[in-house]
């Protein structure tokens, strides 16, 4: 396969745009912290929204969606879809605390609610562990996704791949900082969008598959439609459904979807102008990730089944490129016409460079703030904050691109990054609403899971995927609330401090609220009532999966179930509105 002229034409004006908004906004970017790493805290919730979107939609999550798809249905994508959870709990709770915080990085949070010690050793160890190590595991997996699609769509060595996907990702985000960021994922995002859809549109019309109908009725497609596991299969019922309903969303860490709203979700809460438009930024990104976006991937990895049912198809059909069944969602892309074919793999670059981008100004906050500035040079002036910043962001791109040439596959990644963050979860909810929890709370969790998922990586204890979550959720968890009751609290001032700021609710703070009251302290009591962020809460989650899987019935011709699932989510939305307007009177 070849691109025309047209479709190299298309690539290189993506190319062209993003260089010149990352040059045009990097003079106002470099003349402080404040704006490099958060944009100078004035951004609307509709421009925040859509860049958190667009940095989920990375070019490694439609060969996740594929990969999926093909070997466990539609429905194996409630391993992501139980996210949503995390997603609403930050949207209604999470969004005023943190921009109630006024920190700069969410690992500052940690010297605000822990003292002494234990909590600037946590942020400046966190610092490198989330800023460096993790941070670098992520990009690779992202990096893995354009060594993949660029040996399939331009025959590209892995190192090839990486080198020519990094280049211009890595000029705009250091030049631009995170509004440079911010305003490239607003283009990229209706690049992605229109590319996916677009393409969806024409491989289901392809000859070969037949039209949306032919598609939904083949042999090999039919058993991977339905939207919940088959109940008489209690294995896949608990692996695909349960556990990530019951345990996975609240119990694991993962990127763009941490319990407590922290990385780099939490960094476009702090950069929104004021709660309400962290509140608003954070809903939208949440509609739009789940509800608006999932199906023309899903539609494209059903297609694959049809041309290529078995791994060996594909490997017959690309001999030199890297095995794995998310390699379907690129193999299909071969079958784009001059043009189109331009478009989405503009769509392929924009998608991996919103989320590299991202994750490089983020990780580089977490070096020039919280470890260079708060441990090595305490007197560092904004602009040499704002190098080390930008120096970091190319040290993470170089680490990220030789450790995605040890990658295989998108969803043994995925399962790596869930196994490290199993049972830290809990810690991120429960520390702002429960007063015992300490820094050595977060330390203990952090070096458990974490030796956890190594031993599991490295021996064999006979557990699947599924096992080792659990038992690292159970084992991280016990330990992590053993070691809190077992260790003093932080101590009262800073507690109070905390306290009267963020101003949380929940009975979680009511034994030391009458600590402080017989000492003749009186605290702040807050506005914000539980029951109602709660109902706020389930009418959100309710709305989206409506809209998702009422989506899914009008694609399927099933009216009935669509009109029903739509109308349910409509009135969600109207009842929420309604919250939202007696809150704001």
């Amino acid at each position: 396969m070849h691109l025309t002229l047209l479709d190299w034409g298309l690539i290189g004006l993506f190319f062209v745009i993003f260089l010149i908004i990352g040059w045009r906004v990097s003079k106002r970017s470099g003349t402080n912290t404040k704006e490099f790493f958060l944009s100078g805290q004035d951004m609307p919730w509709w421009l925040l929204g859509i860049s958190m979107v667009a940095t989920t939609f990375s070019a490694d999550t439609p060969n996740l969606v594929t990969d999926i798809v093909r070997q466990n249905g539609i429905s194996g994508n409630w391993v992501w879809w139980a996210f949503l959870l995390t997603g609403m709990l930050t949207v209604f709770v999470y969004a005023r605390l943190w921009r109630r915080s006024e920190v700069l990085t969410d690992l500052a949070f940690y010297e605000m609610r822990y003292s002494g010690k234990a909590a600037a050793f946590l942020r400046g160890f966190r610092a490198i562990y989330l800023g460096v190590f993790f941070n670098v595991m992520i990009m690779a997996a992202v990096c893995l996704a354009a060594i993949k699609i660029g040996g399939i769509l331009f025959d590209l060595e892995p190192w090839e791949a990486v080198v020519y996907a990094s280049v211009v990702t890595v000029l705009y985000s250091s030049l631009g900082g995170l509004r440079g960021v911010i305003f490239t994922d607003f283009l990229q995002f209706i690049v992605a969008m229109v590319g996916s859809i677009w393409a969806a549109y024409y491989i289901v019309q392809l000859p070969q598959v037949g039209g949306l109908d032919a598609l939904l009725g083949h042999a090999n497609v039919v058993d991977k439609l339905n939207f919940l596991p088959d109940f008489q299969d209690r294995d896949t019922l608990w692996t695909l459904l349960l556990i990530p309903i019951a345990v996975q969303w609240w119990s694991v860490w993962y990127p763009g979807a941490e319990p407590g709203g922290g990385g780099y979700v939490a960094q476009r809460m702090l950069s929104a102008k004021n709660e309400r438009h962290a509140v608003g930024a954070t809903l939208l990104f949440n509609i739009t990730h789940y509800a608006l976006r999932p199906w023309p991937w899903i539609l494209i990895a059903l297609a694959s089944l049809v041309l290529y049912p078995e791994l060996s198809d594909i490997k017959a059909a690309f001999p030199n490129a890297a095995e794995g069944h998310d390699l379907g969602y690129s193999a299909m892309l071969t079958y784009l016409p001059p043009g189109l074919l331009g478009l989405v793999v503009s769509s392929l670059i924009a998608a991996f460079m919103s989320t590299i981008s991202t994750h490089l100004n983020w990780g580089s906050s977490y070096i020039a703030l919280d470890f260079y500035k708060r441990f090595v040079r305490p007197q560092a002036s904004e602009k040499q904050l704002v190098w080390v910043g930008r120096l970091s962001t190319v040290l993470l791109m170089v680490l990220a691109g030789l450790l995605a040439l040890q990658f295989q596959s998108a969803l043994d990644t995925f399962n790596i990054l869930l196994q490290i963050g199993a049972g830290t979860g809990l810690i991120f909810i429960l520390r702002w609403f429960w007063w015992r929890v300490n820094a050595y709370s977060e330390i203990t969790g952090m070096i458990v899971s974490f030796a956890l998922a190594l031993a599991f990586e490295f021996y064999d204890f006979g557990f699947d995927a599924t096992d080792k979550l659990l038992w690292g959720v159970g084992i991280t968890s016990l330990s992590w609330i053993l070691v809190t009751l077992l260790t003093r609290p932080t101590d009262d001032q800073t507690l109070t401090a905390f306290y009267n700021k963020i101003t949380p609710y929940g009975r979680g703070w009511h034994g030391f609220k009458q600590k402080m009251e017989a000492q003749g302290q009186q605290l702040n009591d807050t506005k914000e009532r539980f029951s109602g962020d709660l109902l706020l809460f389930l009418l959100g989650v309710a709305l989206v999966y409506c809209a998702l899987f009422g989506t899914g019935y009008v694609l399927y011709g099933q009216w009935t179930g669509a009109i029903v699932l739509i109308g349910i989510g409509a009135i969600c939305a109207f009842s929420m509105a309604k919250i939202f307007k007696s809150r704001a009177n």
